[in-house]
Parts: C-alpha cells; structure tokens; sequence
C-alpha cells in the first residue's frame, strides 16, 4: 500500500548532479530580475510569449494542434470555442491565467485542485470534471511508430480520494519543514500526482499547471517570462522516462524520486538559463536597440534570424530589426546565410576579408 510521508528528503543523500542543479538554480534566481528595472517593456512582452507558448506546448503533448493565428484569437478572446480542442484550449487559458495572476491567493488543497479540473473542462462537452475518476485508468506513453507503450498502472478509483487527502497532508507537513528544501519536495508532489491519476482526463496538463502554481508560490516564477511547459515539451521523452524509472516500485514505497527530481529541476534551469542569456547580452546595462541586435547575432552560437531576434527583444519592432541587419550587413560585421524568409546572420568573423560561401559549415 501506498504511503504519502516526504520527511525522507530531511536526510535525503543528494546526487552530484541535483545537487549541481539545485546551486545553479538558487544562484541564477537570486540574480535573475536585476535587468526587470531596465527593460520592463521587454519582461512585459516576454510575459505574453511565455504564456502564448505554454498555452501552445502544453495542449501540443496532449496531442492537440491547432495554428499560432487560432490560439491568439482564442486568448484574445476573438472566437468562441467551436469543437472540443478548442474547449480544452479555452480551459487551460483560464487555469493558467488565474495561476499567474492570484497564485498567492490560491490555496494547495484537494479542492483547489479539483477546481482547476472543472476549469480546465468548462468549456467542453464533458461531464466529469472536477470529478474524480470512476474508473482505473492506465499511463501510456506515444512512440514514435504510432504505437503506444504502457509507462504506469496508478492506483484505483476507489482509492483516489483517499490517496489525494493523503498527498496533500503529506506535502503540508513537508513544506513546515524548513530542513526540507522546496526544490526537491514540489517535483516529488507532481510525481506522486502523476502516479495517483486522479481524473479520468486531464491528468498530466493539470500536473504541469499545479507545477507552475507550487514554484510561483515558493518564489520560483521564471515560467512567467519563459514557459516552463516547453521546456517539458522540449524533453519529452526523458521526462516519459523519467516517470517510468521513478514509478518502478512506487506502489511498495521502495521507488527513487531521483530521475524525475533531476528532469524537473533541469527543466526549470533551462528556463533561468533562457531567461539570462537575454540579458547576458547587455551585461545589465541600458543600450540602444542596434547594440543589442548586434550583440545578439554576434553571440548567437548558429545562425539567427530576423523573427528569433524579435522573440529575444519583443520590444524592437520587425522594421527596425531589418534596418539595422541591413545596415550591418553593409558594415560587413555580419554575414548571410540563406535566402528571404529563411535567412539567418552569423558573426563576420572575417571583418572585411571575403569567405567562400560554399565552405561555410552550418550546425
């Protein structure tokens, strides 16, 4: 029988490599928002992508995918929601939006989430959410032939409601514990989320949203600014793995949390590191808008184009990304590669000197 106690993380002995992620993490967090006073119109606008592309990947791993044009139109409220994806999407917008915007005033209970259920199905033609499932469910994993393999068996229906009051008891007591860190208590809660199943539908993009609400509340909001959902979305397949090899034995208490603890925590450091490198770029100082293009295409590691450019800076306007790329092409500090919609610039690391084009190797 299952238990639900998180003490061991008192004297839990940490991996090299957690431990490395978690140094990495608490270091870049506490430097992280230096540059918010600097460009607030910038961590303004990166805040809508982050939630455009959250909304995005998120339903993408849930196998539904729609056009960037239709998401737009369904968070701007343009349409109605005219079939059942749409639905979901409409539903994930509002959970997620009331994550970002109230979730310190959102209580972690069973009825939170149960009401982040009901949300997230509001809009569709189902008639069981906010309901716990009413019959065993099964955790497949899609591989890449079409078929599907069997990651998890959760426990039954008839013991969900029990084991939900159980995991939040448990997480409470935990999270009381300052001799417990954050970092490592959150990812086990989603693990053991995951592993229950509470609902018949809905279980994993609710286990992503709860993981957003539980790191936004212990002060760990990077995913507003960069979405934490695509750096998921990104590792699939050694998430999937990861909750194989830390369910092996879950059942009997004897399970390691280490596998899914590690792809959690990289995810969220992925993000960080997405985040900085915005910003590494200006070193925390104002500069103009043709600096930081220029040093964004000079530091960039492969060739970058006009629109990623635009997604680092949403500030700086396309027309003005295209002159000043126009105009350093003519300085000849950059160069070319490819054609109209498909042209990316690298660093000239030639200065004037000319290069064969055809011996250009690009990763």
């Amino acid at each position: 029988m299952k238990l639900y106690n998180y003490m061991f993380l008192k004297n839990k002995r940490i991996s090299s490599n957690i431990l490395s992620l978690l140094i990495s993490i608490e270091k870049i967090q506490s430097t992280g928002y230096k540059n918010e006073d600097i460009y607030p119109q910038v961590f303004n606008k990166i805040q809508n992508i982050s939630n455009f592309q959250s909304i995005k990947y998120s339903n993408k791993m849930d196998g539904i995918q729609v056009s960037d044009l239709l998401i737009n139109k369904i968070v701007s409220n343009e349409i109605v929601s005219r079939n059942y994806n749409e639905s979901l999407i409409t539903g994930y917008v509002e959970v997620l939006d009331n994550i970002v915007n109230n979730y310190n005033q959102i209580q972690f209970n069973t009825y939170s989430i149960r009401d982040f259920h009901n949300s997230l199905f509001s809009m569709a033609d189902y008639n069981y959410g906010g309901t716990y499932k009413i019959k065993d469910n099964i955790i497949k994993e899609k591989l890449d032939d079409g078929n599907q393999r069997v990651v998890f068996i959760p426990i039954g229906s008839e013991s969900t409601s029990k084991a939900m009051e159980d995991l939040i008891d448990a997480f409470k007591i935990a999270s009381d514990d300052e001799e417990i860190p954050n970092l490592l208590l959150i990812p086990c809660l989603v693990l053991d989320f995951i592993l229950i199943y509470p609902f018949n539908d809905g279980n994993e993009r609710l286990s992503r949203l709860l993981s957003m609400l539980l790191l936004y509340k212990n002060g760990y909001n990077v995913g507003k600014y960069v979405s934490f959902e695509k750096q998921i979305y990104n590792n699939i397949e050694p998430y999937y793995q990861a909750i194989r090899k830390s369910s092996i034995n879950w059942d009997d208490n004897n399970n390691d949390y280490d596998s899914f603890i590690e792809i959690f925590l990289s995810c969220l450091y992925t993000s960080y590191i997405e985040l900085n490198s915005r910003f590494k770029i200006v070193d925390g100082k104002k500069q103009n808008k043709k600096s930081r293009i220029e040093e964004t295409i000079k530091m960039s590691f492969k060739p970058i184009s006009r629109k990623e450019i635009h997604l680092i800076w949403p500030d700086i306007s396309h027309e003005t990304i295209k002159k000043v790329v126009k105009n350093l092409l003519k300085e000849n500090k950059i160069k070319k590669i490819g054609n109209f919609k498909d042209a990316r610039y690298k660093r000239n690391w030639y200065g004037d000197r000319s290069e064969d084009e055809e011996n250009v190797v690009v990763f």
